[in-house]
């Protein structure tokens, strides 16, 4: 059975690719405890200077994995909530990660996918490229990615982006700041080195300290640790509720949850 994870060092700079393209790299409890391994060893590894995050195929991640939803729409609201603070660590993880990250957005990211992302400290992507955090028309909310994805855009955004569930492309998504870069397709990789290159001037010393100064002004009125248990337990709250339930089976189903009460999709 092939790995969910695929690992390749370049000199200083480690690259970590999703490899499930059969389902648009999507999450399932397997990839989430490799992915959040990996980055706990890399950051303690002192010959890695920086760590590049993609996809394989043509889509970063699309988010949930569906046998995961189906597993998640029939578990408790204990499960749901172990489940969801496995995420929060992942995406905790990557975002205090102590070496400069970059995001090579390959193709389209939905939900959690966004959230690996705004973890990331530079993210250069496609133009073809497609976002959206449609949680709420599964009657659920984006909460594990929610504080990394404002960090990211803005509470402003974020409001529009988290209440309508829309997909934006590429150029919206650097107009907002969830990009910093968009690039043809086959200058991508081009892109990234050059943004290599510049990280490789910088003190390794140096861009931890930045990194921790960062978060300290982010987060100086928060708890880290407590908003991914409060987070974790909100999502499990509306993952057991009525309109959880039932938005996930409609999505599951192909169909319209009943609150919409049309065939709009």
């Amino acid at each position: 059975m092939s790995s969910p994870l695929e690992i390749t060092r370049e000199g200083a700079v480690a690259h970590l690719t999703l490899t499930r393209a059969q389902v648009h790299n999507a999450f399932d409890d397997d990839l989430v405890a490799r992915l959040t391994a990996a980055l706990r060893e890399l950051d303690a590894d002192s010959g890695i200077r920086a760590a590049v995050l993609t996809g394989a195929g043509s889509t970063f991640s699309a988010g949930a994995d569906l046998h995961w939803m189906r597993t998640m729409a029939t578990a408790g609201e204990a499960e749901n909530e172990a489940d969801a603070l496995r995420l929060a660590t992942l995406m905790r993880v990557l975002d205090e990660f102590t070496k400069p990250t970059l995001a090579r957005v390959n193709g389209s990211a939905y939900g959690g996918g966004v959230g690996l992302i705004a973890c990331c400290d530079i993210a250069i992507g496609v133009p073809t490229a497609k976002f959206a955090l449609s949680e709420v028309r599964l009657g659920l909310v984006p909460a594990v990615i929610s504080p990394y994805v404002v960090a990211a855009v803005g509470p402003r955004h974020a409001r529009r982006l988290f209440l309508g569930g829309e997909v934006i492309d590429a150029a919206e998504a650097q107009r907002i700041g969830l990009l910093h870069t968009v690039v043809p397709a086959d200058e991508l990789d081009d892109a990234c080195a050059r943004q290599l290159h510049w990280l490789a001037k910088g003190g390794p010393q140096a861009q931890a300290a930045c990194k921790s100064l960062l978060r300290r002004l982010r987060h100086a009125a928060l708890d880290a640790a407590g908003q991914d248990a409060a987070n974790a337990a909100l999502i499990a709250r509306l993952r057991v509720s009525p309109e959880g339930r039932e938005g996930m089976q409609a999505f599951l189903d192909k169909r319209p949850p009943r609150w919409i009460g049309g065939d709009d999709a």
